[in-house]
């Protein structure tokens, strides 16, 4: 399975100390259904934990996501910053599931080590 990050998703995470193993375990629990919204053509809204908080408290991660083939991470937001996603950004965010989900793998690979996207580590 492809586990990647958007650069800017990376540099938002950095910035709020969201390691890969945070990330890792956010991707299984949307394997497992666990504090997700399926928000529809391959597009989640994940609890992510804030160090120390737990998830209720902590991050909203929107991630794009094909079970056992892809996951990506495009964008995330504090729950005390904002409580959801408007309705012009949802439309956005599952335009840019549609388009992500039609690329394969292997172009995956070639835009990562062009820097477009950020493998996550387990």
């Amino acid at each position: 399975m492809l586990k990647l990050k958007t650069k800017w998703f990376n540099k938002w995470a950095k910035k709020n100390y969201l390691s890969d193993k945070i990330l890792i375990k956010t991707i299984d629990n949307i394997s497992n259904n666990l504090g997700i919204v399926n928000l529809g053509l391959g597009l989640y809204k994940v609890r992510t934990p804030k160090i120390g908080q737990g998830k209720s408290g902590g991050f909203r991660t929107i991630v794009v996501f094909k079970k056992s083939h892809l996951a990506i991470f495009v964008y995330g937001f504090a729950k005390s910053e904002k409580d959801n996603l408007d309705e012009d950004e949802l439309k956005y965010f599952k335009i840019l599931a549609k388009d992500l989900l039609r690329i394969s793998k292997q172009k995956y690979i070639e835009l990562e080590k062009l820097g477009k996207f950020i493998s996550i580590k387990e």
